[in-house]
C-alpha cells in the first residue's frame, strides 16, 4: 500500500534521484521529472528491481518553461489521482562574478533556480489549494544565508529568493498546507562533481538526502542538513561579518 505520491523535479541524478530511492524505500510512488529522461528511465527499472510494489512515473521537463511545469504537475495529479508532496530540487550551479563576461550563465542559473523554481510552487499550490492539503517543500542551499562572493553570488541570490517564497506561503496560511525549506550543506552530487579539491564537512550523496528526507518526513519548518556542522554553522553564519563569513563557506 503506497504512503502517498511525491513528484520530485530534478530527478535525474544527484539529489534529485536519490531522494527517489530514499522515498520509494519508504512506500511513497513517485512522479519524476527532469530535462533528460534516459537517467529517469534507468532509475524507475532500479526502483522497480528494489521495490516493485512502487509506482513510479515519469515526465521530461524543463522547469524554465511555465506552461510545460504547469502540464506536467497537473499530469501527475490526473495519472495519480492526488499528490501529496511536491519537492522543487531542480537547479544549476552555473555562475561568474558580476561584470565578467558570463551574464549568460547567471541568467540561466536565476531563470533555473528563481523563476523555475516560482512556475513549480505556483503548479503544486493550484492543487494543493484544490485539494485543501499538501506539502510543499523547496531546496534552498546553505548559501542562501548570506550574500556570496564572486561566482556563488547570483546562486546564492537564487537560493534565498526560494526560501522567500517558502516564507511567503507560510505566512498566508493556506490551509492543510505543509511548507518546508530545506538548506544542504556541501552534499557531493552531480552539480558538485567536477570539484576535485578536498571541501570541508563534504558528505556522500546517501548520507546527506538520507538527512534531507528524515527533515522533510517531519514536516520541518526549515532545516539544516546534515544537521552535524550545518546547525551551528548556520547560526554563525547568520550573525557574523561578511569577512568571517567567507571563511567559513
Amino acid at each position: 500500500m503506497s504512503r502517498g505520491t511525491v513528484v520530485i523535479t530534478g530527478a535525474s541524478a544527484g539529489l534529485g534521484a536519490e531522494m527517489a530511492r530514499q522515498f520509494a524505500a519508504l512506500g511513497y510512488d513517485l512522479g519524476l521529472c527532469a530535462r533528460r529522461t534516459a537517467p529517469m528511465t534507468a532509475l524507475r527499472d532500479e526502483i522497480a528491481r528494489s521495490h516493485p510494489d512502487r509506482r513510479v512515473e515519469l515526465r521530461a521537463l524543463d522547469v524554465t518553461d511555465d506552461e510545460a511545469v504547469h502540464r506536467v504537475f497537473g499530469e501527475f495529479t490526473t495519472e495519480f489521482g492526488t499528490v501529496d508532496r511536491v519537492i522543487v530540487n531542480a537547479g544549476l550551479g552555473k555562475g561568474a562574478a558580476l561584470g565578467t563576461g558570463r551574464h549568460d550563465a547567471n541568467r540561466q542559473t536565476a531563470m533555473t533556480n528563481f523563476v523555475g523554481a516560482l512556475a513549480q510552487a505556483d503548479a503544486a499550490m493550484e492543487i494543493f489549494r484544490a485539494q485543501e492539503r499538501g506539502h510543499l517543500v523547496l531546496v534552498s542551499s546553505m548559501s542562501a544565508l548570506r550574500g556570496m562572493r564572486r561566482a556563488m553570488t547570483v546562486y546564492a541570490a537564487t537560493k534565498a529568493g526560494v526560501a522567500a517564497i517558502a516564507e511567503g506561503l507560510r505566512s498566508e496560511g493556506v490551509p492543510g498546507l505543509d511548507v518546508s525549506v530545506i538548506y544542504p550543506g556541501y552534499i557531493r552530487s552531480e552539480m558538485n562533481e567536477h570539484v576535485t579539491q578536498r571541501t570541508r564537512f563534504m558528505v556522500e550523496t546517501e548520507v546527506g538526502v538520507r538527512a534531507m528526507v528524515a527533515a522533510i518526513e517531519r514536516r520541518r519548518v526549515r532545516a539544516y542538513v546534515p544537521a552535524w556542522p550545518w546547525v551551528p554553522i548556520g547560526f554563525l553564519m547568520r550573525r557574523l561579518p561578511l569577512s568571517v563569513v567567507r571563511r567559513l563557506t
